[in-house]
Protein backbone atom coordinates (compact mmCIF):
# COMPACT_ATOMS: atom_id res chain seq x y z
CA UNK A 1 0.00 0.00 0.00
CA UNK A 2 1.52 3.35 -1.05
CA UNK A 3 -0.79 5.64 0.94
CA UNK A 4 1.20 8.15 3.00
CA UNK A 5 -0.07 9.46 6.33
CA UNK A 6 1.01 12.66 8.07
CA UNK A 7 2.50 12.45 11.56
CA UNK A 8 0.12 13.77 14.24
CA UNK A 9 0.56 16.66 16.61
CA UNK A 10 1.26 15.41 20.17
CA UNK A 11 -2.09 16.52 21.61
CA UNK A 12 -4.28 15.21 18.76
CA UNK A 13 -2.89 11.75 18.08
CA UNK A 14 -6.11 9.72 18.33
CA UNK A 15 -8.26 12.13 16.29
CA UNK A 16 -5.47 12.50 13.75
CA UNK A 17 -5.19 8.75 13.09
CA UNK A 18 -8.97 8.48 12.54
CA UNK A 19 -9.05 11.57 10.32
CA UNK A 20 -6.11 10.48 8.14
CA UNK A 21 -7.41 6.98 7.45
CA UNK A 22 -10.96 8.26 6.95
CA UNK A 23 -9.78 10.86 4.44
CA UNK A 24 -7.84 8.22 2.50
CA UNK A 25 -10.97 6.07 2.26
CA UNK A 26 -13.32 8.89 1.29
CA UNK A 27 -11.04 10.38 -1.40
CA UNK A 28 -10.39 6.98 -2.97
CA UNK A 29 -6.76 6.43 -2.06
CA UNK A 30 -7.99 3.44 -0.09
CA UNK A 31 -10.63 1.44 -1.95
CA UNK A 32 -13.22 -1.13 -0.83
CA UNK A 33 -11.47 -4.44 -0.21
CA UNK A 34 -8.07 -2.87 0.48
CA UNK A 35 -6.42 -4.12 3.65
CA UNK A 36 -4.83 -1.62 5.99
CA UNK A 37 -1.27 -2.30 7.17
CA UNK A 38 -0.91 -4.36 10.36
CA UNK A 39 -1.25 -2.54 13.66
CA UNK A 40 2.51 -2.56 14.27
CA UNK A 41 3.19 -0.93 10.90
CA UNK A 42 0.45 1.66 11.45
CA UNK A 43 2.00 2.33 14.86
CA UNK A 44 5.30 3.15 13.16
CA UNK A 45 3.66 5.14 10.34
CA UNK A 46 1.86 7.39 12.83
CA UNK A 47 4.65 7.31 15.42
CA UNK A 48 2.21 6.46 18.19
CA UNK A 49 1.23 3.59 20.49
CA UNK A 50 -0.43 0.35 19.47
CA UNK A 51 -3.30 1.14 21.86
CA UNK A 52 -4.00 4.41 20.02
CA UNK A 53 -4.07 2.55 16.69
CA UNK A 54 -6.47 -0.06 18.04
CA UNK A 55 -8.83 2.59 19.41
CA UNK A 56 -8.75 4.49 16.12
CA UNK A 57 -9.57 1.31 14.19
CA UNK A 58 -12.52 0.63 16.49
CA UNK A 59 -13.89 4.10 15.78
CA UNK A 60 -13.46 3.60 12.03
CA UNK A 61 -15.30 0.28 12.32
CA UNK A 62 -18.15 1.97 14.22
CA UNK A 63 -18.37 4.54 11.43
CA UNK A 64 -18.83 1.72 8.93
CA UNK A 65 -15.60 2.53 7.07
CA UNK A 66 -13.69 -0.68 7.83
CA UNK A 67 -14.31 -4.27 8.89
CA UNK A 68 -11.97 -5.80 11.46
CA UNK A 69 -11.49 -9.47 10.72
CA UNK A 70 -9.88 -12.10 12.92
CA UNK A 71 -7.79 -15.11 12.04
CA UNK A 72 -4.66 -15.73 10.01
CA UNK A 73 -5.82 -13.57 7.10
CA UNK A 74 -7.51 -11.04 9.38
CA UNK A 75 -6.94 -7.34 9.79
CA UNK A 76 -8.68 -4.09 8.96
CA UNK A 77 -10.35 -4.13 5.54
CA UNK A 78 -11.89 -1.09 3.86
CA UNK A 79 -15.66 -1.28 3.38
CA UNK A 80 -17.74 0.23 0.64
CA UNK A 81 -19.18 3.45 2.05
CA UNK A 82 -22.98 3.23 2.09
CA UNK A 83 -25.95 4.72 3.91
CA UNK A 84 -26.17 2.10 6.67
CA UNK A 85 -24.62 4.28 9.37
CA UNK A 86 -26.77 7.27 8.42
CA UNK A 87 -29.85 5.08 8.54
CA UNK A 88 -29.01 3.70 11.98
CA UNK A 89 -28.24 7.16 13.38
CA UNK A 90 -31.48 8.61 12.04
CA UNK A 91 -33.43 5.71 13.46
CA UNK A 92 -31.95 6.30 16.92
CA UNK A 93 -32.74 10.00 16.64
CA UNK A 94 -36.37 9.27 15.73
CA UNK A 95 -36.73 6.92 18.68
CA UNK A 96 -35.02 9.29 21.14
CA UNK A 97 -37.27 12.18 20.11
CA UNK A 98 -40.43 10.05 20.59
CA UNK A 99 -41.78 11.01 17.19
CA UNK A 100 -45.55 10.62 17.10
CA UNK A 101 -47.53 8.68 14.51
CA UNK A 102 -48.98 11.88 13.04
CA UNK A 103 -45.54 13.50 12.84
CA UNK A 104 -44.26 10.49 10.94
CA UNK A 105 -47.15 10.79 8.49
CA UNK A 106 -46.46 14.50 7.98
CA UNK A 107 -42.79 13.77 7.37
CA UNK A 108 -43.47 10.94 4.92
CA UNK A 109 -45.99 12.95 2.93
CA UNK A 110 -43.52 15.80 2.48
CA UNK A 111 -40.46 13.69 1.68
CA UNK A 112 -42.10 11.08 -0.53
CA UNK A 113 -43.95 13.76 -2.48
CA UNK A 114 -40.65 15.51 -3.24
CA UNK A 115 -38.91 12.23 -4.06
CA UNK A 116 -41.63 11.13 -6.48
CA UNK A 117 -41.52 14.48 -8.27
CA UNK A 118 -37.74 14.27 -8.67
CA UNK A 119 -38.02 10.67 -9.88
CA UNK A 120 -40.46 11.77 -12.60
CA UNK A 121 -37.97 14.40 -13.75
CA UNK A 122 -34.92 12.11 -13.67
CA UNK A 123 -36.15 8.60 -14.52
CA UNK A 124 -34.35 6.67 -17.26
CA UNK A 125 -35.79 3.71 -19.19
CA UNK A 126 -33.86 1.21 -17.08
CA UNK A 127 -35.30 2.76 -13.91
CA UNK A 128 -38.85 2.37 -15.21
CA UNK A 129 -38.10 -1.22 -16.18
CA UNK A 130 -36.96 -2.01 -12.64
CA UNK A 131 -40.08 -0.43 -11.13
CA UNK A 132 -42.31 -2.36 -13.53
CA UNK A 133 -40.54 -5.63 -12.66
CA UNK A 134 -41.29 -5.05 -8.97
CA UNK A 135 -44.92 -4.30 -9.83
CA UNK A 136 -45.14 -7.48 -11.91
CA UNK A 137 -43.93 -9.51 -8.92
CA UNK A 138 -46.60 -7.89 -6.75
CA UNK A 139 -49.30 -8.59 -9.34
CA UNK A 140 -48.39 -12.28 -9.43
CA UNK A 141 -48.65 -12.56 -5.65
CA UNK A 142 -51.94 -10.67 -5.51
CA UNK A 143 -53.45 -13.02 -8.09
CA UNK A 144 -52.45 -16.04 -6.01
CA UNK A 145 -54.71 -14.83 -3.21
CA UNK A 146 -54.13 -14.67 0.53
CA UNK A 147 -51.01 -15.77 2.33
CA UNK A 148 -48.44 -13.51 0.68
CA UNK A 149 -48.89 -10.30 2.67
CA UNK A 150 -45.36 -10.37 4.10
CA UNK A 151 -43.82 -10.72 0.63
CA UNK A 152 -46.09 -7.99 -0.70
CA UNK A 153 -45.05 -5.61 2.07
CA UNK A 154 -41.39 -6.35 1.21
CA UNK A 155 -42.07 -5.43 -2.42
CA UNK A 156 -43.82 -2.26 -1.32
CA UNK A 157 -40.71 -1.25 0.65
CA UNK A 158 -38.51 -2.02 -2.36
CA UNK A 159 -40.71 0.14 -4.58
CA UNK A 160 -40.51 3.15 -2.28
CA UNK A 161 -36.73 2.84 -1.95
CA UNK A 162 -36.31 2.25 -5.71
CA UNK A 163 -38.21 5.49 -6.42
CA UNK A 164 -35.86 7.29 -4.02
CA UNK A 165 -32.89 5.82 -5.88
CA UNK A 166 -34.33 7.11 -9.17
CA UNK A 167 -34.50 10.58 -7.60
CA UNK A 168 -30.72 10.35 -7.34
CA UNK A 169 -30.15 11.72 -3.83
CA UNK A 170 -28.53 9.27 -1.36
CA UNK A 171 -29.83 11.24 1.64
CA UNK A 172 -33.43 10.55 0.54
CA UNK A 173 -32.54 6.87 0.10
CA UNK A 174 -31.04 6.67 3.60
CA UNK A 175 -34.00 8.40 5.23
CA UNK A 176 -36.63 6.30 3.47
CA UNK A 177 -34.76 3.08 4.22
CA UNK A 178 -34.79 4.05 7.88
CA UNK A 179 -38.51 4.81 7.81
CA UNK A 180 -39.63 1.78 5.81
CA UNK A 181 -37.26 -0.91 7.08
CA UNK A 182 -37.22 0.07 10.75
CA UNK A 183 -40.17 2.19 11.85
CA UNK A 184 -42.92 0.83 9.61
CA UNK A 185 -41.80 -2.72 10.33
CA UNK A 186 -43.17 -2.24 13.85
CA UNK A 187 -46.67 -2.54 12.30
CA UNK A 188 -45.97 -6.14 11.27
CA UNK A 189 -48.70 -7.43 13.58
CA UNK A 190 -51.47 -6.10 11.36
CA UNK A 191 -53.53 -8.87 9.83
CA UNK A 192 -53.31 -7.89 6.18
CA UNK A 193 -53.80 -11.20 4.39
CA UNK A 194 -57.58 -10.84 4.13
CA UNK A 195 -57.64 -7.09 3.73
CA UNK A 196 -58.15 -4.95 0.65
CA UNK A 197 -55.41 -2.59 1.79
CA UNK A 198 -52.56 -4.22 -0.15
CA UNK A 199 -54.63 -4.41 -3.34
CA UNK A 200 -55.42 -0.69 -2.98
CA UNK A 201 -51.82 0.10 -2.14
CA UNK A 202 -50.45 -1.49 -5.30
CA UNK A 203 -53.12 0.14 -7.43
CA UNK A 204 -51.87 3.47 -6.08
CA UNK A 205 -48.27 2.47 -6.79
CA UNK A 206 -49.17 1.53 -10.36
CA UNK A 207 -50.61 4.99 -10.95
CA UNK A 208 -47.54 6.57 -9.37
CA UNK A 209 -45.17 4.61 -11.59
CA UNK A 210 -47.12 5.65 -14.68
CA UNK A 211 -46.81 9.30 -13.65
CA UNK A 212 -43.06 8.85 -13.15
CA UNK A 213 -42.75 7.12 -16.53
CA UNK A 214 -44.61 9.99 -18.21
CA UNK A 215 -42.46 12.62 -16.54
CA UNK A 216 -45.43 14.12 -14.67
CA UNK A 217 -43.62 15.52 -11.64
CA UNK A 218 -46.55 17.38 -10.08
CA UNK A 219 -48.91 14.44 -10.55
CA UNK A 220 -46.33 12.00 -9.17
CA UNK A 221 -45.85 14.13 -6.06
CA UNK A 222 -49.61 14.35 -5.45
CA UNK A 223 -50.08 10.61 -5.93
CA UNK A 224 -47.22 9.81 -3.54
CA UNK A 225 -48.66 12.07 -0.84
CA UNK A 226 -52.14 10.58 -1.30
CA UNK A 227 -50.75 7.04 -1.11
CA UNK A 228 -48.86 7.77 2.12
CA UNK A 229 -51.86 9.46 3.73
CA UNK A 230 -54.26 6.64 2.81
CA UNK A 231 -51.98 3.85 4.01
CA UNK A 232 -51.28 5.61 7.30
CA UNK A 233 -55.03 6.17 7.81
CA UNK A 234 -55.46 2.41 7.53
CA UNK A 235 -52.66 1.76 10.03
CA UNK A 236 -54.07 4.31 12.44
CA UNK A 237 -57.55 2.74 12.32
CA UNK A 238 -56.01 -0.67 12.92
CA UNK A 239 -53.95 0.61 15.82
CA UNK A 240 -57.02 2.08 17.50
CA UNK A 241 -58.91 -1.18 17.02
CA UNK A 242 -56.11 -3.05 18.85
CA UNK A 243 -56.42 -0.82 21.94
Amino acid sequence: MDVKFRKPKPNRIFQHVVAEIQAAILDGRLKPGDQLPPEMKLKDMFDTSRGTIREALRVLEQKGLIDIRTGVSGGAVVRKVDTRQITESLNLLIQAQNVSFDQLVEFREAVEGIVAGLAAERAKPENIQHLRELMASADRLLKEGSGHWRELLDIDVKLHIAIAEVAGNPVFVAVLKMVHENILDSFEWFELENSHVLQDSFQDMGQLIRAIENGQATEAGSLARYHVRKFHDYLKRGFRNEQ
